[in-house]
């Protein structure tokens, strides 16, 4: 049976492998599965808004810089599926 889990949990979780500093470490201590904390850990409604983990080892400028290419990413692929809706509504019969 599959396990739910709540959304404090989870900001709970992610917070916990931050503290860490391993993914692996905290999912062993939760009894979950890392691959499933690794998501939680890249959601925005989780990990505290941001679109990637924070990397200590990057300057805000460079986090930021890093965000911005997720975003730029996301935005460029909804503009191709957005223009081929337009090619296959406009068809028309």
């Amino acid at each position: 049976m599959a396990r739910i889990f709540d959304e404090s949990f989870k900001k709970m979780a992610v917070e916990l492998s931050s503290l860490k500093g391993s993914v692996l470490e905290a999912a062993k201590e939760l009894d979950l599965d890392a691959s499933r904390l690794s998501k939680w850990r890249v959601d925005p409604r989780y990990n505290g808004g941001t679109l990637l983990p924070k990397n200590d080892k990057l300057t805000p400028e460079e986090q930021e810089i890093r965000e911005l290419k997720k975003r730029l990413k996301e935005a460029e692929l909804e503009n191709v599926i957005l223009k081929k809706a337009v090619a296959i509504f406009s068809k028309g019969d």
